[in-house]
Protein backbone atom coordinates (compact mmCIF):
# COMPACT_ATOMS: atom_id res chain seq x y z
CA UNK A 1 0.00 0.00 0.00
CA UNK A 2 1.61 3.28 -1.13
CA UNK A 3 1.47 6.50 0.87
CA UNK A 4 -0.47 8.05 -2.03
CA UNK A 5 -3.47 5.84 -1.27
CA UNK A 6 -3.59 6.91 2.39
CA UNK A 7 -5.98 9.80 3.02
CA UNK A 8 -5.62 12.20 5.95
CA UNK A 9 -7.60 10.98 8.95
CA UNK A 10 -10.66 13.25 9.10
CA UNK A 11 -11.74 14.20 12.64
CA UNK A 12 -15.49 14.18 13.25
CA UNK A 13 -15.54 14.63 17.04
CA UNK A 14 -13.27 16.12 19.68
CA UNK A 15 -13.81 14.79 23.22
CA UNK A 16 -14.31 17.65 25.74
CA UNK A 17 -11.41 18.23 28.17
CA UNK A 18 -9.11 15.99 26.13
CA UNK A 19 -5.61 16.77 24.88
CA UNK A 20 -7.04 17.48 21.42
CA UNK A 21 -9.62 19.89 22.84
CA UNK A 22 -6.95 21.69 24.85
CA UNK A 23 -4.77 22.11 21.75
CA UNK A 24 -7.70 23.42 19.74
CA UNK A 25 -8.57 20.59 17.36
CA UNK A 26 -11.99 20.91 15.73
CA UNK A 27 -14.21 18.61 13.69
CA UNK A 28 -13.15 18.94 10.07
CA UNK A 29 -9.43 18.96 10.87
CA UNK A 30 -7.38 16.00 9.63
CA UNK A 31 -4.25 14.23 10.88
CA UNK A 32 -1.86 13.67 7.98
CA UNK A 33 1.11 12.11 9.79
CA UNK A 34 2.33 11.10 13.25
CA UNK A 35 6.10 11.26 13.83
CA UNK A 36 6.62 11.47 10.09
CA UNK A 37 4.49 8.42 9.24
CA UNK A 38 1.05 8.35 7.65
CA UNK A 39 -1.29 6.08 9.64
CA UNK A 40 -3.04 3.58 7.38
CA UNK A 41 -5.88 3.05 9.82
CA UNK A 42 -7.02 3.46 13.40
CA UNK A 43 -4.70 0.64 14.50
CA UNK A 44 -1.64 2.49 13.18
CA UNK A 45 -2.88 5.74 14.69
CA UNK A 46 -3.38 4.23 18.16
CA UNK A 47 0.02 2.51 18.02
CA UNK A 48 1.82 5.68 16.88
CA UNK A 49 0.07 7.92 19.40
CA UNK A 50 0.98 5.72 22.37
CA UNK A 51 4.36 7.52 22.60
CA UNK A 52 4.99 10.34 25.07
CA UNK A 53 6.35 12.73 22.46
CA UNK A 54 4.46 13.28 19.21
CA UNK A 55 5.09 15.36 16.13
CA UNK A 56 1.85 15.81 14.22
CA UNK A 57 1.20 17.08 10.72
CA UNK A 58 -2.33 18.45 10.70
CA UNK A 59 -4.51 19.76 7.89
CA UNK A 60 -7.16 22.13 9.23
CA UNK A 61 -10.68 22.46 7.83
CA UNK A 62 -9.58 25.42 5.67
CA UNK A 63 -6.82 23.43 4.00
CA UNK A 64 -3.88 24.93 5.90
CA UNK A 65 -1.08 22.61 7.12
CA UNK A 66 0.24 22.84 10.71
CA UNK A 67 3.14 21.14 12.51
CA UNK A 68 2.50 20.40 16.20
CA UNK A 69 4.64 18.96 18.98
CA UNK A 70 2.84 17.27 21.88
CA UNK A 71 4.11 15.88 25.16
CA UNK A 72 1.76 13.60 27.07
CA UNK A 73 1.57 10.52 29.28
CA UNK A 74 2.43 7.20 27.63
CA UNK A 75 -0.73 5.57 26.21
CA UNK A 76 -2.83 8.66 27.04
CA UNK A 77 -5.56 9.08 24.44
CA UNK A 78 -5.59 12.20 22.28
CA UNK A 79 -9.38 12.45 22.43
CA UNK A 80 -10.53 12.48 18.80
CA UNK A 81 -12.89 10.35 16.73
CA UNK A 82 -12.55 9.85 12.99
CA UNK A 83 -14.91 9.59 10.04
CA UNK A 84 -13.65 6.08 9.38
CA UNK A 85 -11.28 3.58 10.97
CA UNK A 86 -9.64 2.94 7.59
CA UNK A 87 -7.60 5.75 6.06
CA UNK A 88 -6.37 3.73 3.07
CA UNK A 89 -9.74 2.26 2.06
CA UNK A 90 -11.76 -0.87 2.77
CA UNK A 91 -10.37 -4.32 1.93
CA UNK A 92 -13.32 -5.77 0.07
CA UNK A 93 -14.52 -9.34 -0.16
CA UNK A 94 -13.37 -11.57 -3.01
CA UNK A 95 -15.85 -14.38 -2.29
CA UNK A 96 -19.27 -15.01 -3.82
CA UNK A 97 -21.10 -16.65 -0.91
CA UNK A 98 -24.72 -17.24 -2.00
CA UNK A 99 -26.00 -16.46 1.51
CA UNK A 100 -24.22 -13.08 1.70
CA UNK A 101 -26.73 -10.50 2.92
CA UNK A 102 -25.19 -7.85 0.63
CA UNK A 103 -26.35 -9.84 -2.41
CA UNK A 104 -29.79 -10.43 -0.88
CA UNK A 105 -30.83 -6.78 -1.04
CA UNK A 106 -32.79 -4.89 -3.69
CA UNK A 107 -30.87 -2.46 -5.92
CA UNK A 108 -31.03 1.32 -5.62
CA UNK A 109 -30.47 1.82 -1.88
CA UNK A 110 -27.68 3.80 -0.18
CA UNK A 111 -24.23 2.94 -1.43
CA UNK A 112 -22.84 1.76 1.91
CA UNK A 113 -25.32 -1.15 1.98
CA UNK A 114 -23.49 -2.77 -0.94
CA UNK A 115 -19.92 -2.60 0.40
CA UNK A 116 -18.60 -6.12 0.91
CA UNK A 117 -16.32 -5.85 3.92
CA UNK A 118 -13.74 -8.59 4.43
CA UNK A 119 -11.20 -6.48 6.31
CA UNK A 120 -9.07 -7.93 9.11
CA UNK A 121 -8.69 -4.49 10.71
CA UNK A 122 -12.44 -4.06 11.19
CA UNK A 123 -12.51 -7.58 12.56
CA UNK A 124 -9.89 -6.70 15.16
CA UNK A 125 -11.38 -3.31 16.03
CA UNK A 126 -15.11 -4.06 15.96
CA UNK A 127 -15.60 -7.83 15.80
CA UNK A 128 -16.85 -8.03 12.22
CA UNK A 129 -16.35 -11.39 10.53
CA UNK A 130 -13.87 -12.06 7.72
CA UNK A 131 -12.92 -15.14 5.70
CA UNK A 132 -9.09 -14.80 5.47
CA UNK A 133 -9.23 -15.47 1.71
CA UNK A 134 -7.97 -12.06 0.58
CA UNK A 135 -4.94 -11.44 2.82
CA UNK A 136 -1.55 -10.76 1.28
CA UNK A 137 1.68 -11.94 2.85
CA UNK A 138 2.32 -8.42 4.18
CA UNK A 139 -1.04 -8.42 5.95
CA UNK A 140 -0.38 -11.82 7.55
CA UNK A 141 2.95 -10.43 8.74
CA UNK A 142 1.25 -7.35 10.16
CA UNK A 143 -1.27 -9.47 12.08
CA UNK A 144 1.65 -11.35 13.63
CA UNK A 145 3.87 -8.35 14.36
CA UNK A 146 1.11 -6.19 15.87
CA UNK A 147 -0.56 -9.14 17.65
CA UNK A 148 -3.94 -8.36 16.13
CA UNK A 149 -5.90 -10.86 18.16
CA UNK A 150 -8.58 -12.03 18.44
CA UNK A 151 -9.97 -11.89 14.90
CA UNK A 152 -13.47 -13.04 14.01
CA UNK A 153 -13.52 -15.61 11.22
CA UNK A 154 -16.34 -17.00 9.08
CA UNK A 155 -15.37 -20.66 8.83
CA UNK A 156 -18.65 -22.31 7.76
CA UNK A 157 -16.87 -25.59 6.92
CA UNK A 158 -13.44 -27.06 7.48
CA UNK A 159 -13.59 -29.59 4.63
CA UNK A 160 -11.85 -27.80 1.72
CA UNK A 161 -14.35 -28.82 -0.96
CA UNK A 162 -17.36 -27.78 1.15
CA UNK A 163 -15.90 -24.39 2.08
CA UNK A 164 -14.88 -23.73 -1.54
CA UNK A 165 -18.44 -24.56 -2.61
CA UNK A 166 -19.86 -22.14 -0.04
CA UNK A 167 -17.49 -19.23 -0.64
CA UNK A 168 -17.06 -19.81 -4.39
CA UNK A 169 -13.34 -19.22 -3.93
CA UNK A 170 -10.51 -21.71 -4.49
CA UNK A 171 -8.48 -20.04 -1.71
CA UNK A 172 -11.19 -20.96 0.81
CA UNK A 173 -9.91 -24.51 1.26
CA UNK A 174 -6.90 -23.49 3.38
CA UNK A 175 -8.86 -22.67 6.55
CA UNK A 176 -7.36 -25.38 8.79
CA UNK A 177 -3.83 -24.39 7.75
CA UNK A 178 -4.69 -20.79 8.59
CA UNK A 179 -6.07 -21.66 12.03
CA UNK A 180 -2.90 -23.65 12.69
CA UNK A 181 -0.95 -20.48 11.76
CA UNK A 182 -2.82 -18.63 14.54
CA UNK A 183 -2.15 -21.49 16.95
CA UNK A 184 1.60 -21.50 16.28
CA UNK A 185 1.79 -17.77 17.02
CA UNK A 186 -0.45 -17.91 20.11
CA UNK A 187 -3.05 -15.74 18.41
CA UNK A 188 -6.80 -16.33 18.62
CA UNK A 189 -9.94 -16.34 16.53
CA UNK A 190 -13.64 -16.47 17.29
CA UNK A 191 -15.28 -18.59 14.58
CA UNK A 192 -18.76 -18.68 13.11
CA UNK A 193 -20.47 -21.40 11.13
CA UNK A 194 -23.50 -20.31 9.10
CA UNK A 195 -25.47 -23.51 8.55
CA UNK A 196 -26.94 -23.89 5.06
CA UNK A 197 -29.24 -26.95 4.94
CA UNK A 198 -28.13 -29.49 2.37
CA UNK A 199 -24.62 -28.02 2.04
CA UNK A 200 -22.69 -27.82 5.32
CA UNK A 201 -25.13 -29.43 7.78
CA UNK A 202 -25.35 -32.99 9.05
CA UNK A 203 -22.05 -34.89 8.93
CA UNK A 204 -20.30 -31.81 7.49
CA UNK A 205 -21.36 -29.71 10.48
CA UNK A 206 -20.16 -32.39 12.88
CA UNK A 207 -16.79 -32.58 11.11
CA UNK A 208 -16.42 -28.79 11.20
CA UNK A 209 -17.24 -28.47 14.90
CA UNK A 210 -14.96 -31.33 15.92
CA UNK A 211 -12.13 -29.91 13.79
CA UNK A 212 -12.49 -26.49 15.40
CA UNK A 213 -12.76 -27.95 18.90
CA UNK A 214 -9.26 -29.46 18.48
CA UNK A 215 -7.91 -25.91 18.52
CA UNK A 216 -9.73 -25.05 21.77
CA UNK A 217 -6.92 -26.18 24.07
CA UNK A 218 -4.18 -24.55 26.10
CA UNK A 219 -4.11 -21.29 28.03
CA UNK A 220 -4.53 -19.33 24.80
CA UNK A 221 -6.74 -21.51 22.59
CA UNK A 222 -6.43 -20.66 18.90
CA UNK A 223 -10.20 -21.07 18.58
CA UNK A 224 -11.64 -19.20 21.52
CA UNK A 225 -15.27 -19.89 20.59
CA UNK A 226 -17.52 -21.08 17.76
CA UNK A 227 -20.99 -19.71 17.01
CA UNK A 228 -23.39 -21.87 15.01
CA UNK A 229 -25.84 -19.61 13.15
CA UNK A 230 -28.80 -20.39 10.83
CA UNK A 231 -28.64 -19.03 7.30
CA UNK A 232 -30.90 -16.02 6.73
CA UNK A 233 -32.61 -15.69 3.35
CA UNK A 234 -34.55 -12.90 1.64
CA UNK A 235 -36.71 -12.78 -1.48
CA UNK A 236 -34.01 -10.75 -3.25
CA UNK A 237 -31.37 -13.48 -3.16
CA UNK A 238 -29.80 -14.64 -6.42
CA UNK A 239 -31.67 -17.27 -8.43
CA UNK A 240 -30.46 -20.87 -8.28
CA UNK A 241 -28.36 -20.27 -5.17
CA UNK A 242 -28.76 -23.81 -3.75
CA UNK A 243 -30.04 -22.39 -0.49
CA UNK A 244 -32.91 -23.75 1.59
CA UNK A 245 -34.56 -21.88 4.45
CA UNK A 246 -34.19 -23.25 7.97
CA UNK A 247 -37.48 -24.77 9.12
CA UNK A 248 -38.60 -25.37 12.71
CA UNK A 249 -37.90 -29.08 12.21
CA UNK A 250 -34.40 -28.36 10.90
CA UNK A 251 -33.72 -25.99 13.78
CA UNK A 252 -34.65 -28.67 16.32
CA UNK A 253 -32.42 -31.18 14.47
CA UNK A 254 -29.40 -28.83 14.57
CA UNK A 255 -29.98 -27.96 18.23
CA UNK A 256 -30.03 -31.65 19.15
CA UNK A 257 -26.94 -32.39 17.05
CA UNK A 258 -24.88 -29.51 18.45
CA UNK A 259 -25.91 -30.18 22.04
CA UNK A 260 -24.76 -33.81 21.67
CA UNK A 261 -21.39 -32.57 20.40
CA UNK A 262 -21.16 -30.12 23.32
CA UNK A 263 -21.73 -32.99 25.76
CA UNK A 264 -19.23 -35.20 23.93
CA UNK A 265 -16.54 -32.52 24.13
CA UNK A 266 -17.21 -31.77 27.78
CA UNK A 267 -16.76 -35.44 28.70
CA UNK A 268 -13.56 -36.11 26.82
CA UNK A 269 -12.12 -36.94 23.41
CA UNK A 270 -10.25 -33.65 23.39
CA UNK A 271 -12.82 -31.74 25.39
CA UNK A 272 -11.64 -32.85 28.84
CA UNK A 273 -8.18 -31.44 28.24
CA UNK A 274 -9.72 -28.15 27.19
CA UNK A 275 -11.87 -28.12 30.31
CA UNK A 276 -8.87 -28.57 32.59
CA UNK A 277 -6.74 -25.93 30.89
CA UNK A 278 -9.38 -23.22 30.48
CA UNK A 279 -11.53 -21.55 33.11
CA UNK A 280 -14.41 -21.59 30.63
CA UNK A 281 -15.17 -25.08 29.37
CA UNK A 282 -17.48 -24.60 26.41
CA UNK A 283 -16.24 -23.95 22.90
CA UNK A 284 -19.36 -24.26 20.72
CA UNK A 285 -22.43 -22.04 21.01
CA UNK A 286 -25.85 -22.03 19.35
CA UNK A 287 -27.24 -18.68 18.24
CA UNK A 288 -30.52 -17.64 19.85
CA UNK A 289 -32.23 -17.82 16.44
CA UNK A 290 -32.17 -21.62 16.46
CA UNK A 291 -34.37 -21.72 19.56
CA UNK A 292 -36.65 -18.96 18.25
CA UNK A 293 -37.17 -20.75 14.92
CA UNK A 294 -37.68 -24.08 16.70
CA UNK A 295 -40.19 -22.57 19.12
CA UNK A 296 -38.15 -23.76 22.11
CA UNK A 297 -37.23 -21.96 25.31
CA UNK A 298 -33.88 -20.18 25.38
CA UNK A 299 -31.10 -21.63 27.54
CA UNK A 300 -30.64 -20.13 31.00
CA UNK A 301 -28.25 -17.22 31.57
CA UNK A 302 -25.76 -19.54 33.28
CA UNK A 303 -25.46 -21.61 30.09
CA UNK A 304 -23.86 -18.69 28.25
CA UNK A 305 -20.90 -18.39 30.66
CA UNK A 306 -19.29 -15.00 29.84
CA UNK A 307 -21.15 -14.51 26.51
CA UNK A 308 -18.14 -14.90 24.17
CA UNK A 309 -20.30 -14.71 21.03
CA UNK A 310 -22.95 -12.19 22.07
CA UNK A 311 -22.19 -10.03 19.04
CA UNK A 312 -23.26 -12.98 16.91
CA UNK A 313 -26.62 -13.34 18.59
CA UNK A 314 -25.55 -15.95 21.13
CA UNK A 315 -27.24 -15.05 24.40
CA UNK A 316 -28.21 -11.48 23.51
CA UNK A 317 -31.91 -12.10 24.13
CA UNK A 318 -31.33 -13.90 27.42
CA UNK A 319 -29.00 -11.10 28.53
CA UNK A 320 -31.60 -8.47 27.57
CA UNK A 321 -34.30 -10.25 29.58
CA UNK A 322 -31.99 -10.60 32.58
CA UNK A 323 -30.97 -6.93 32.42
CA UNK A 324 -34.63 -5.93 32.19
CA UNK A 325 -35.58 -7.96 35.26
CA UNK A 326 -32.76 -6.37 37.27
CA UNK A 327 -33.70 -2.84 36.19
CA UNK A 328 -37.42 -3.45 36.66
CA UNK A 329 -36.97 -4.49 40.29
CA UNK A 330 -35.41 -1.09 41.04
CA UNK A 331 -38.54 0.68 39.75
CA UNK A 332 -40.93 -0.73 42.31
CA UNK A 333 -43.16 0.80 43.45
CA UNK A 334 -43.82 2.89 40.34
CA UNK A 335 -46.84 4.67 38.86
CA UNK A 336 -47.21 6.45 35.53
CA UNK A 337 -49.22 9.66 35.63
CA UNK A 338 -50.73 10.74 33.30
CA UNK A 339 -51.56 7.36 31.82
CA UNK A 340 -49.55 6.22 28.79
CA UNK A 341 -50.36 3.74 26.07
CA UNK A 342 -47.48 2.64 23.81
CA UNK A 343 -46.73 0.12 21.07
CA UNK A 344 -43.39 -1.73 21.25
CA UNK A 345 -42.31 -2.98 17.82
CA UNK A 346 -40.15 -6.13 17.62
CA UNK A 347 -39.45 -8.91 15.15
CA UNK A 348 -41.84 -11.83 15.52
CA UNK A 349 -38.86 -14.13 16.17
CA UNK A 350 -38.66 -12.77 19.74
CA UNK A 351 -42.40 -12.56 20.44
CA UNK A 352 -42.52 -15.52 22.82
CA UNK A 353 -39.27 -14.58 24.57
CA UNK A 354 -40.34 -10.96 25.20
CA UNK A 355 -43.90 -11.63 26.38
CA UNK A 356 -42.81 -11.64 30.07
CA UNK A 357 -41.27 -8.17 29.60
CA UNK A 358 -44.56 -6.79 28.30
CA UNK A 359 -46.44 -8.41 31.16
CA UNK A 360 -44.12 -6.81 33.71
CA UNK A 361 -44.35 -3.37 32.12
CA UNK A 362 -48.13 -3.61 32.19
CA UNK A 363 -48.03 -4.23 35.94
CA UNK A 364 -47.06 -0.56 36.36
CA UNK A 365 -50.23 1.41 37.16
CA UNK A 366 -51.02 3.89 34.40
CA UNK A 367 -48.89 2.16 31.75
CA UNK A 368 -50.15 0.03 28.86
CA UNK A 369 -47.64 -1.50 26.42
CA UNK A 370 -48.77 -3.56 23.46
CA UNK A 371 -46.20 -5.62 21.58
CA UNK A 372 -46.36 -5.51 17.79
CA UNK A 373 -44.38 -8.59 16.75
CA UNK A 374 -43.90 -8.28 12.99
CA UNK A 375 -42.43 -10.33 10.17
CA UNK A 376 -40.84 -8.62 7.20
CA UNK A 377 -42.82 -8.63 3.97
CA UNK A 378 -40.09 -6.39 2.58
CA UNK A 379 -37.53 -9.22 2.87
CA UNK A 380 -40.13 -11.93 2.22
CA UNK A 381 -39.62 -13.62 5.59
CA UNK A 382 -42.14 -15.39 7.81
CA UNK A 383 -39.84 -15.25 10.85
CA UNK A 384 -37.87 -12.02 11.30
CA UNK A 385 -35.38 -10.77 13.86
CA UNK A 386 -35.94 -7.22 15.08
CA UNK A 387 -32.89 -5.73 13.37
CA UNK A 388 -34.18 -6.59 9.89
CA UNK A 389 -37.54 -4.84 10.13
CA UNK A 390 -37.77 -1.92 7.71
CA UNK A 391 -39.74 1.31 7.70
CA UNK A 392 -42.01 -0.14 5.02
CA UNK A 393 -42.74 -3.18 7.22
CA UNK A 394 -43.75 -0.93 10.12
CA UNK A 395 -45.83 1.35 7.92
CA UNK A 396 -47.81 -1.52 6.38
CA UNK A 397 -48.36 -3.31 9.71
CA UNK A 398 -49.18 -0.31 11.89
CA UNK A 399 -51.16 1.97 9.59
CA UNK A 400 -54.71 2.36 10.90
CA UNK A 401 -53.91 0.86 14.30
CA UNK A 402 -54.46 2.61 17.61
CA UNK A 403 -50.87 3.58 18.46
CA UNK A 404 -51.76 5.40 21.68
CA UNK A 405 -49.09 7.85 22.76
CA UNK A 406 -46.43 6.53 20.40
CA UNK A 407 -44.11 3.74 19.30
CA UNK A 408 -41.16 2.27 21.18
CA UNK A 409 -38.68 1.59 18.37
CA UNK A 410 -35.56 -0.57 18.98
CA UNK A 411 -32.65 1.37 17.48
CA UNK A 412 -31.15 -1.92 16.22
CA UNK A 413 -33.43 -1.38 13.19
CA UNK A 414 -31.62 1.85 12.31
CA UNK A 415 -28.35 2.76 10.65
CA UNK A 416 -25.72 3.44 13.31
CA UNK A 417 -25.69 7.14 14.13
CA UNK A 418 -28.52 7.95 11.74
CA UNK A 419 -32.33 7.56 12.09
CA UNK A 420 -32.72 5.54 8.86
CA UNK A 421 -34.06 2.02 8.26
CA UNK A 422 -32.50 -0.60 5.96
CA UNK A 423 -34.95 0.38 3.19
CA UNK A 424 -33.77 4.03 3.45
CA UNK A 425 -37.01 5.28 5.01
CA UNK A 426 -36.26 7.74 7.83
CA UNK A 427 -37.84 7.63 11.27
CA UNK A 428 -39.21 11.12 10.63
CA UNK A 429 -40.95 9.92 7.44
CA UNK A 430 -42.47 6.97 9.32
CA UNK A 431 -43.65 9.19 12.17
CA UNK A 432 -45.26 11.56 9.67
CA UNK A 433 -47.00 8.73 7.76
CA UNK A 434 -48.32 7.09 10.94
CA UNK A 435 -49.06 10.46 12.56
CA UNK A 436 -47.55 9.43 15.87
CA UNK A 437 -44.49 9.98 18.03
CA UNK A 438 -41.65 7.51 17.71
CA UNK A 439 -39.27 6.86 20.58
CA UNK A 440 -36.05 5.15 19.43
CA UNK A 441 -34.67 3.08 22.31
CA UNK A 442 -31.32 1.35 22.70
CA UNK A 443 -31.04 -1.18 25.48
CA UNK A 444 -33.01 -1.83 28.64
CA UNK A 445 -32.52 1.52 30.38
CA UNK A 446 -33.83 3.53 27.42
CA UNK A 447 -36.74 1.13 26.91
CA UNK A 448 -37.90 1.56 30.49
CA UNK A 449 -37.27 5.33 30.55
CA UNK A 450 -39.26 5.85 27.36
CA UNK A 451 -42.07 3.59 28.54
CA UNK A 452 -42.61 5.37 31.86
CA UNK A 453 -42.24 8.84 30.35
CA UNK A 454 -38.81 9.96 31.49
CA UNK A 455 -36.84 12.25 29.18
CA UNK A 456 -35.67 10.48 26.03
CA UNK A 457 -35.09 11.35 22.40
CA UNK A 458 -38.22 11.21 20.26
CA UNK A 459 -39.29 11.88 16.71
CA UNK A 460 -42.54 13.80 16.33
CA UNK A 461 -44.76 13.84 13.28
Amino acid sequence: MSDLSIRPALITKVIPDSIAAEIGFEPGDSIVAVNGQKPRDLIDYQFMCADEFLELEVLDSKGKTHKLEIEKEYDEDMGVEFETALFDGLIQCNNRCPFCFIDQQPPGKRETLYLKDDDYRLSFLYGSYLTLTNLTQKEWERIEQMRLSPLYVSVHATEPEVRIRLLKNLRAGKILEQIKWFQERRLQIHAQVVVCPGINDGEHLERTLLDLAKFHTGNIPAVASVAVVPVGLTRFRPAEDELIAVTAEKAREVIEQVQKIQVLLSKGKGGQKAKKQNSKSRCIWLADEWFLIAGLDLPSAADYEDYPQIGNGVGSIRQFIQQFETAFEKLQPMQVDPERKLVWVVGNAVEKAFEPIVQQLNQIPGLSVNMAALCSRYWGQTITVTGLLTGQDLLEALQGRDLGNGILLPSVMLKQGEPRFLDDMTVEQLASSLKTRILPVSGVEELISAAIGLATAEVKF
